[in-house]
């Protein structure tokens, strides 16, 4: 398997380690939480093997493609604008929880909207580059920061101030009803295959996806999910966690480098992921602006012969984005969250009954052909 289909998977894994999931969570820790966690990335690696597996079985066609192939324009035309809505919506809670983040942590003296106005201005020219450029963009600094990652959950594992009986103690909660919320919020964590809506087109050649490559997912599933749940457990119990807003930055900002120039943690933390917000954004946002291209035929929109039909899509992406940033409250971006998690959830795992429905259309049209 390619790669760069390992990078979409893995990054919107990391890059929730921040946003609202650890906190739904953390939340439900003694109300079927743990349960929760096992139903969820199971349910999360079955979406991962039947999305790769459909849009491996066509190489280089994008989901839009394959709609105009096997369906009516009435069905595909409101279902691609409602996906492209998602999408934005799923960059815009990532780019609203580091905006309050770096309110809260590193610039608490800098007016809001600027904060988010400079995020939206970093990232937005990049989601109309092309699909090759985004992934070529994403490995770059994948690569630049994949062993700081890999450092801080090794950090994590080998402090001193984990408390292993802590996790045991949370783990008692496994015989608990799942819940829902839960399960939810585990399975948007897989939710980085669907990207491959639009970055099919970049795997033009059928990739090989067997049994080894499930296990690669599934591990990389499995420890997300329990670093997320566990780790921060550790450090603060099961008791005072419900106290924390941020419950990852409170654990980073929990170790120490001792021979390092810098000490606390905390500020590699925010700056490494302030690095995978914005390659989560850039993803999102790229499937984002590409959907209502197709939907809208951005470059037919003209004033006077000018094409403004980009412009349109950049100002409507800034307005709605400071929009939100400015009337949400961290407690209204948690419960928000939770039902997006739900909506997205249900969305894709309805959306499998129609790959099928796809795939043997595209069969049956093929063996017309022959």
């Amino acid at each position: 398997m390619s790669r760069f289909y390992y990078y979409l998977i893995l990054i919107n894994m990391i890059a929730n380690i921040i946003s609202a999931v650890p906190t739904i969570l953390l939340y439900y820790r003694e109300d079927g939480a743990v349960s929760a966690l096992i139903v969820g990335a199971m349910l999360g690696l079955v979406i991962v093997v039947i999305y790769t597996k459909f849009f491996n079985a066509f190489p280089g066609m994008t989901f839009p493609e394959l709609l105009v192939k096997t369906m009516p324009k009435w069905f595909y035309y409101p279902l691609l604008c409602f996906m492209a809505i998602m999408w934005f919506v799923a960059g815009a809670s990532t780019l609203i929880t580091y905006t309050f983040l770096l309110i809260r942590y590193l610039t608490p003296d800098i007016p809001i909207m600027l904060i988010g106005l400079t995020l939206i201005a970093s990232i937005i020219f990049g989601c109309f580059m092309k699909t090759d450029r985004v992934l070529y963009t994403i490995e770059i600094i994948f690569l630049i920061n994949f062993p700081i990652i890999i450092f801080i959950i090794i950090k994590a594992y080998t402090s001193k101030s984990l408390d292993w009986d802590f996790i045991k103690a949370a783990m008692l909660h496994v015989v608990e009803m799942p819940n829902m919320n839960v399960i939810t919020a585990c399975i948007f964590l897989s939710l980085g295959v669907v990207n491959l809506v639009i970055f099919n087109r970049f795997f033009t050649q059928k990739q090989n996806f067997g049994l080894k490559q499930i296990i690669v997912v599934a591990f990389s599933s499995i420890a997300t999910i329990f670093t997320t749940y566990f780790i921060p457990m550790g450090f603060h119990g099961l008791k005072s966690i419900d106290e924390l807003v941020y419950p990852w930055v409170a654990t980073s900002d929990s170790m120490r480098m001792k021979f390092f120039l810098i000490e606390r943690l905390v500020y590699v933390f925010l700056l490494l992921n302030l690095s995978m917000a914005f390659l989560s954004i850039l993803i999102h946002w790229h499937v984002a602006v590409e959907l209502f291209k197709f939907v809208f035929r951005l470059e037919k929109i003209k004033y006077k012969d000018i094409p403004i039909g980009y412009l349109i899509i950049i100002l409507f992406f800034t307005a709605a984005s400071l929009f939100l940033i400015v009337t949400l409250t961290e407690y209204q971006l948690f419960q928000y969250s939770k039902y997006f998690f739900n909506l997205t959830a249900v969305n894709f795992v309805t959306m499998i009954f129609l790959l099928f429905y796809i795939a043997r259309r595209m069969k049956g049209a093929k063996d017309s052909k022959n």
